[in-house]
């Protein structure tokens, strides 16, 4: 029963609890009415009553709340606080002057009686200095600490707006918290401002209060003595008790709430209310409290002293200090003691796993050259490999995965190893502080220095001294520094190994680049299943040649056009480099619109192409006798080393059948061969043939 009668009565509650603002109307009107409608003195002690209620409930309110704007209706409280009392007080003076002597509010009596003790001069006396404690102390330093804290809230606010939008930016908070951060800062500054204004209330309240307690005093005087007839000292003794407790019922209320409204304006923000924030920091220095007992104990020794107070202060106090500590150390030894359950928890086998994770692309450097990638001494090496890997998009529209940079202790001090996927693919020694100068081929005097095979090209080169590379330069050299050497020769592996460093993600990254702007493209290379692999495998070999895949949408659309016909990457990779011929060809295009060429002997490729043999996986095999193989691939190299002579960059110029098992005959007998078929001259270039491959006497197809 007492369950459901629990439930029964939570509606109603709620009811009332969303009628509130109408209760709260009325409530302001029922304080207009008592200021024109005389109230029966039941009543007024019943409100009497509820006016000492707010104001210890309100000051009880700013004592436990955390931050001083979440007692936000506190300004509006005070205004309407302050008329309640005012309307008490000019119906408590009219029921007093009205009634005298026969005036029976218990609370207003008994307070005077309390206050004046039998003696009128002193109860005045004492009223008198508790509105002056009131007004000239806690009213004015409330009123005062309002302006000032409302100034410096308002004047804070654009830099705190600015801290937020720094840390939104920064990704250190979410959106909803940037939102919730300004909301409280708006609510501050609300807040500081409207109590700005409240406390002028206090400040009024207050000042009524004492005009009104004289008020009751004088005016008693005058309709006692004059109306009724009475003696002074019965008017005396009447209304100073009467005008004395009807001050004091009011002033006390906004006593209350004036020292409410000084706590919560001089309130710091904190998670604690005021109440542990005291305990917490009153008690933060047990030295404090141990000199504060000295002194108290010594004060003892002071004539005329009371010693038994003082003592018991003083080991109060010592004993506080002592307890606090002992809590202190206890708490240290807790804190130790879970330190060490914790290192023993992080004793435990660790996971292995991270250590055979190799990364894409690294490089490994001796401690000597450390000060190449430190930022505070000078290094620039981090710089510059940020701008290969954007290089690298640009130029060959490779994602180049993040490059750890690491010291390793097994290299030589002065050495460096980058390494694709844990395997070391090239090095060089450094000499940290020296420059590189190169033979640019037109040097007009050798300089001295220390000779040295330069790491990326494999080149002459010499070590000088930073303050010769003036002289180098005037006499022809290629000066660089260490952090360019390293640079470069990480450039080059770059494009030496991109098809190695393409990966299935990067891929899927390429893929996903050009969705939002090409949907119908993806989508249909999605639709007809090519898969990363297929993708991986092509683009693979359009890098290994040194073609740029940056043009993913031709690439795509190329490979949804033929993917019916034939799923072989090696055919489909012709099939993008003849969409791509304009990009290719136009890489080796003299300004002239001029390709020159090396062609090759038509016996030559009726040989290669009576050798190809079709592989189930590895697609087009070249498969020939070894002194056929040898005898052609001299005479290719031999075209290659005339037309490198006459300045020309080699470029053979095959039938589109041979050119992919040309360029594999190439690949490892000269660095980054170039081999064009027929169909990827465009209509504008003109072909300059500077060399012809022949076939050697004594070779027959």
């Amino acid at each position: 029963m007492a369950d459901s009668r629990t439930l029964s009565l939570s509606p109603g509650n709620r009811s009332w609890m969303q009628k509130s603002d109408i209760l709260v109307g009325l409530g302001v009107i029922s304080v207009v009415v008592m200021l024109v409608i005389p109230l029966p003195t039941f009543l007024l002690d019943f409100l009497i009553a509820v006016s000492l209620m707010l104001g210890l409930l309100i000051l009880m309110i700013t004592m436990f709340v955390h931050r001083s704007f979440d007692f936000s209706i506190f300004p509006s409280l005070i205004l309407i606080t302050t008329v309640f009392r005012l309307a008490l007080n000019v119906s408590s003076t009219r029921l007093i002057l009205l009634e005298g002597a026969a005036f029976d509010g218990k609370i207003i009596k008994t307070f005077g009686m309390f206050v004046v003790g039998g003696n009128y001069v002193v109860g005045f006396i004492i009223f008198i200095i508790l509105v002056a404690v009131q007004f000239i102390v806690i009213t004015k330093g409330a009123t005062r600490t309002a302006e000032v804290a409302a100034r410096f809230t308002l004047d804070a606010m654009p830099g705190k707006q600015m801290s937020i939008d720094s840390d939104l930016s920064n990704g250190l908070i979410t959106e909803e918290n940037a939102k919730i951060r300004r909301e409280e800062i708006r609510k501050e500054a609300d807040f500081y401002g409207a109590m700005d204004g409240a406390s002028k209330f206090v400040s009024g309240d207050v000042k009524v209060g004492i005009i009104i307690t004289f008020i009751n005093l004088i005016g008693g005087f005058i309709i006692g003595m004059v109306q009724r007839g009475e003696s002074f000292d019965v008017a005396l003794q009447t209304y100073s008790l009467l005008s004395i407790g009807d001050g004091l019922v009011s002033q006390i209320p906004s006593l209350l709430t004036t020292t409410a409204t000084g706590i919560i304006v001089t309130r710091a923000v904190s998670n604690e209310n005021f109440g542990d924030q005291i305990a917490d920091q009153l008690t933060s220095q047990p030295r404090a409290l141990y000199m504060t007992a000295g002194a108290l104990g010594a004060a003892v020794l002071i004539p005329g002293f009371p010693k038994i107070p003082l003592i018991l202060l003083s080991v109060g106090i010592a004993s506080l200090g002592y307890m606090l500590t002992q809590s202190r150390e206890e708490e240290r030894e807790h804190r130790e003691s879970e330190a060490k359950q914790q290192s023993v928890k992080d004793t435990k086998p660790e996971s292995v796993l991270p250590l055979i994770q190799i990364d894409p692309l690294e490089v490994e450097i001796g401690y000597n050259l450390i000060p190449l990638v430190d930022p505070e001494q000078g290094g620039t090496l981090l710089d510059r490999i940020t701008n290969i890997r954007r290089r690298s998009a640009l130029d060959m529209g490779l994602i180049v995965p993040p490059i750890r940079i690491r010291d390793n202790m097994e290299l030589e001090p002065e050495m460096y190893s980058i390494l694709i996927k844990g395997i070391e693919v090239g090095r060089g020694v450094l000499q940290v502080g020296k420059l590189m100068a190169m033979d640019s081929g037109d040097i007009s005097e050798k300089i001295e220095g220390v000779e040295f095979i330069e790491p990326v090209f494999n080149l002459n080169a010499i070590w000088i001294d930073s303050d010769s590379r003036d002289l180098a330069e005037s006499r022809g050299y290629t000066v660089v520094d260490c952090p360019t050497i390293v640079a470069t020769h990480l450039t080059e592996i770059i494009k030496r190994h991109a098809d190695e460093i393409l990966g299935r993600e990067e891929v899927k990254k390429l893929i996903d680049n050009i969705r939002g702007d090409y949907p119908a493209v993806v989508k249909e290379i999605e639709e007809k299943n090519v898969s990363f692999g297929e993708m991986q495998k092509i683009l693979q070999n359009l890098l290994r040649e040194r073609v740029s895949i940056r043009n993913m949408v031709t690439i795509l659309e190329t490979i949804a056009t033929y993917i019916d016909h034939t799923r072989d990457a090696g055919l489909l990779t012709e099939y993008v480099r003849t969409a791509l011929a304009r990009q290719i060809t136009g890489a080796y295009t003299a300004e002239d619109s001029v390709l020159s060429v090396i062609t090759v002997d038509p016996e030559i490729e009726n040989i290669i192409r009576s050798s190809i043999h079709e592989d189930r996986i590895e697609g087009k095999v070249l498969g020939m006798d070894p002194d056929t193989h040898y005898a052609i691939v001299n005479t290719l190299l031999d075209a290659y080393q005339r037309t490198s002579k006459m300045g020309y960059t080699p470029i053979y110029l095959v039938s589109p059948q041979i050119r992919s098992v040309m360029f594999a005959l190439l690949e490892r007998e000269v660095p980054a061969p170039v081999v064009f078929a027929y169909n990827e001259i465009t209509k504008n270039i003109k072909v300059n043939v500077v060399v012809s491959a022949l076939l050697p006497s004594g070779l027959q197809v």
